[in-house]
């Protein structure tokens, strides 16, 4: 038999904040998956003509545009993830943000996809600078997502796994 929940498990700002998280990191990570193949494809061709195993790959400018508007489309996802997490803090803990190593990484995750869009957007940032951004935005989530659960402290850790 296990124990009932703690009345901070029992809300509906917890569930959509999980929710929207887990959506946002899927679709963040497919980004950066078609990131890679951006970089893999751009040094293949760049030694020649694409292998037959690849020619069924999207061009540069595919992989580039792909990448750009996952990141665009999930963003404003992420930000509702992230506000959502600081209302069911506030109502289970009486704060809204408290610096656990989660909520930075998440805030460091989103400044870092800010970015990505700002280099996009305004700077006409493209191809493979644009393609390491997003890597790197990915990165700090992947962080977040393993390290911090895994070996951080605070709230959102599973350490005692």
């Amino acid at each position: 038999n296990s124990a009932p929940l703690v009345p901070a498990l029992k809300s509906t700002w917890l569930v959509i904040h999980v929710v929207a998280a887990i959506i946002s990191g899927g679709v963040f990570l497919l980004a950066n998956v078609v990131a890679a193949a951006y970089l893999y494809l751009e040094k293949v061709e760049s030694k020649g003509d694409r292998p037959a195993w690849l020619q069924r790959v999207p061009s540069l400018d595919v992989l580039d545009q792909l990448s750009y508007r996952l990141v665009a489309f999930v963003f404003p996802l992420w930000t509702f993830a992230v506000i959502a997490g600081a209302i069911w803090a506030e109502s289970a803990w009486g704060r809204y943000w408290g610096w656990d190593p989660k909520e930075t990484w998440a805030f460091i995750t989103w400044v870092a996809y800010a970015a990505y869009l700002h280099a996009r957007v305004t700077v006409g940032w493209r191809g493979r600078r644009a393609a390491w951004l997003c890597i790197f935005a990915g990165s700090t989530f992947l962080f977040n997502y393993v390290y911090v659960n895994v070996w951080g402290t605070g709230k959102h850790t599973y350490s005692g796994l």
